[in-house]
């Protein structure tokens, strides 16, 4: 067992498999840690080993069953918290809520905000993700945050695993993500494209017609791996949509 100020590692359901492989790589056991619903849905922590004057990592994404997963990481917070938790860091790859961030009509709310709150609230001291939808939502804490960025990773993954990459584009979905496209593609020295999308009415279901307002995707080979960038997963079903060019 591990004690004197020494690291240790809990999950919840979000990804346990990650949570996993962060501890074989730093050569830490996880904390065998119980969360489980009760009959009525409500959530059940039970950490099976003191944490008391830890060191506490909680990794919890806020992927896939977002609610479920971050009361879960507010949970498991507030025991640790109350457990006598020397320090407390939650690692969460995708931020819960990161794209509402900012109040874009009247009576909407900041929910990005929220979740900041809810976080330190619960005791949460450290906060480390990855690839906020906005860097302004560093500014929603009163504890420090951490925002790793992946392109890193990427460029190396591009230029390790996709062929012809050197004749390929780089796609944003939208103009937020224009930003960070144009980095990755400077740094590899090809083409960039933008996507303008708008929906043809004012309902929320509204369909939806998407246009390229910069770049030019003919001839071009399309990094797959790079969906996030791009709403097609190659370029087949990218070209046979009408689009208008700049």
């Amino acid at each position: 067992m591990f004690h004197g100020n020494s690291i240790r590692i809990l999950t919840g359901n979000s990804h346990p498999e990650l949570a996993q492989e962060v501890a074989e790589r730093l050569n830490v056991p996880l904390v065998p840690v119980t969360v489980k619903p009760f009959s009525n849905g409500e959530v059940n922590v039970k950490i099976s080993e003191s944490v008391r004057d830890e060191d506490v990592f909680i990794i919890q994404s806020g992927c896939s069953d977002v609610n479920d997963n971050l009361m879960e990481l507010l949970i498991l917070i507030s025991a640790c918290k109350m457990a006598s938790a020397r320090r407390i860091t939650a690692v969460i790859p995708c931020f819960p809520y990161a794209r509402m961030d900012k109040k874009d009509k009247s009576r909407a709310p900041i929910t990005a905000k929220l979740v900041a709150n809810m976080l330190v609230i619960a005791g949460c001291d450290h906060v480390i993700t990855m690839d906020l939808h906005a860097s302004q939502i560093q500014g929603f804490f009163d504890i420090p945050v951490d925002n790793l960025w992946s392109e890193p990773l990427m460029l190396s993954y591009i230029k390790r695993h996709i062929p012809g990459w050197k004749d390929s584009i780089i796609v944003s979905p939208d103009a937020g993500g224009a930003k960070r496209v144009t980095a990755i593609a400077d740094k590899l020295d090809v083409e960039f494209a933008l996507i303008h999308r708008k929906r043809d009415g004012k309902a929320e279901n509204a369909p939806e017609r998407m246009e390229i307002l910069v770049g030019d995707v003919k001839d071009k080979a399309l990094p797959s791996p790079i969906c996030r960038l791009c709403p097609f997963s190659d370029l087949s079903e990218f070209r046979s949509r009408s689009w208008s060019t700049i």
